[in-house]
């Protein structure tokens, strides 16, 4: 089984960098890779993904050395399940705001005896040829990568709880919803907002857990300089960063 590069990386307080493909294109993925960064965040919570299409944008991960992750729709082990058979690495499971819920994507993603994951082989597993079950459950619960996103006013309020599940590996805080369930939609920079996103990083940090946050290039470096090890930005900060250089390069803006 494949090493996930990117656990690898967090495990030893490294930051691992990534970027959010929101749509089927293996091409995509393949360029992600080509570009050398460490995985990819396949979204199927906010893009048109699903487990139909995401097999080639696995499969091009891997042909690059880069890890894929899915943030499903919503934490559910049959969603999650259907993912994780098709040979993603992690999961980035939306809007975690209790220690039960924690759980419930910890129990989702491991088999015995860290959870409860089916056990039903697919490509994660080379479909059961030439290795023992015994030796692949192993693996798969070594390699797997556990993210839940503190994002809602109600998991800020029961994060202690939620910090203290075991096998979550990051605790990723989703400034743009955080910032609209505190009453803020639109205002990630807003400074009620900005406190409880420092304050939440510090609880993660103090309690020794390994935290997250996207961000394009600039802030990705100061979030790194401050100990922040789970990085990703947007196929559409690539566009856009490009393009208007480009269009004001030759005149039109």
């Amino acid at each position: 089984m494949r090493e996930n590069r990117m656990k690898s990386l967090i495990g030893a307080g490294k930051p691992a960098f990534g970027v959010s493909v929101q749509f089927p294109s293996p091409e995509i993925v393949e360029m992600v890779g080509q570009l050398g960064f460490d995985w990819v965040m396949l979204d199927a919570e906010h893009g048109s993904i699903t487990p139909d299409n995401i097999g080639p944008l696995v499969m091009a991960a891997e042909l690059h050395g880069i890890t894929p992750l899915v943030r499903p729709e919503m934490n559910d082990p049959a969603a999650i399940n259907k993912y994780l058979d098709r040979g993603v690495m992690g999961v980035q499971a939306p809007h975690v705001n209790t220690a039960a819920e924690a759980r419930k994507v910890v129990e989702a993603c491991l088999f015995h005896p860290g959870g409860k994951r089916g056990l039903g082989g697919g490509r994660m597993a080379d479909f059961g040829f030439g290795v023992a079950t015994a030796d692949y459950v192993r693996q798969a619960n070594e390699q797997m990568l556990v993210c839940v996103q503190i994002e809602d006013v109600e998991a800020v309020a029961n994060l202690d709880e939620i910090l203290a599940v075991d096998g979550v590996d990051v605790f990723f805080i989703g400034p743009t919803d955080l910032a609209q369930s505190m009453g803020y939609p639109g205002q990630n920079g807003h400074p009620e907002v900005q406190k409880v996103v420092r304050e939440t990083f510090a609880r993660i940090h103090a309690a020794g857990r390994a935290s997250g946050t996207p961000g394009a290039a600039e802030q990705a470096k100061k979030n790194a300089d401050a100990g922040i090890l789970y990085h990703y930005t947007h196929i559409p900060t690539f566009m856009s960063t490009y393009g208007r250089q480009f269009m004001k390069t030759v005149g039109r803006l």
